[in-house]
């Protein structure tokens, strides 16, 4: 019998979540599970985002109904799921007993792109809002259920060479390394979550992962506070990278 395998990689917003889950999805094995704690957070949280309704109805916000969802069996002819999972979706109260049976990633990107890129979607930011102090707190916890350390991908050195970053990934994971997902087709997708109207026209548009990365964005007054703030959370993550 073929091996089932599973993969969360956790990002926080703006960090190219949506490219590496298109470019696993390119796979042909893969299927994609579009953050599927959302609904769960929104609910749990209190929280208001653009198209609110739109996600409530679209996912479970019980968090133990989805944790059971993303151990389900795949459909047939599939043998890898990918998991786009969201850091500040991850509420301290959510299960993760169920991160055991998942081989886990990091994604990384530098706080002052992820805050210049968030701004521009959203009207506030704040240091939980991008999800890097929960992203460290979930690297400790899913280190110490599963016994290993996992993987950290930086967006700036994949954008910069995803031919040489991927199947350093790959590998990490224990996954042949596919060519295929370094393109796709351009549009939605099926996995695309209820919120991908407002979020993801860039990607929609994208059949690669594009150019290397420019220059940082100079940030001021608040936005370079949080910055500095999760500077070190990012520096520490940066450490384990493929």
């Amino acid at each position: 019998m073929t091996q089932t395998i599973r993969i969360a990689m956790w990002s926080g917003p703006r960090n190219m979540s949506t490219t590496i889950m298109r470019s696993f999805g390119a796979r042909p094995e893969a299927v994609c599970v579009d953050e599927p704690f959302y609904a769960a957070w929104l609910a749990a949280a209190g929280e208001v985002h653009p198209m609110q309704e739109e996600i409530l109805a679209s996912q479970s916000s019980d968090p133990a109904v989805v944790a059971r969802e993303l151990l389900a069996p795949l459909p047939p002819g599939k043998t890898l799921q990918y998991q786009k999972q969201m850091t500040h979706h991850m509420l301290e109260s959510f299960p993760l007993d169920w991160v055991s049976g998942v081989r886990h990633a990091f994604l990384v990107r530098h706080p002052g792109r992820v805050i210049a890129s968030y701004t521009k979607k959203m009207g506030d930011v704040s240091l939980d809002a991008i999800g890097v102090p929960q992203q460290e707190r979930l690297y400790r916890e899913i280190t110490e259920r599963t016994g290993k350390a996992p993987p950290v991908v930086d967006s700036d050195q994949l954008l910069a060479d995803p031919p040489e970053v991927l199947p350093r990934l790959c590998d990490a994971l224990g996954i042949d390394w596919d060519p295929s997902m370094l393109g796709w087709a351009p549009g939605a997708k099926p996995e695309d979550g209820a919120w991908a109207p407002h979020w993801y026209d860039a990607v929609w548009k994208s059949s690669g992962f594009g150019p290397p990365p420019g220059d940082r964005p100079v940030l001021e007054g608040k936005a370079a506070d949080i910055e500095k703030e999760a500077l070190e959370s990012y520096e520490r993550l940066l450490q384990n990278h493929v």
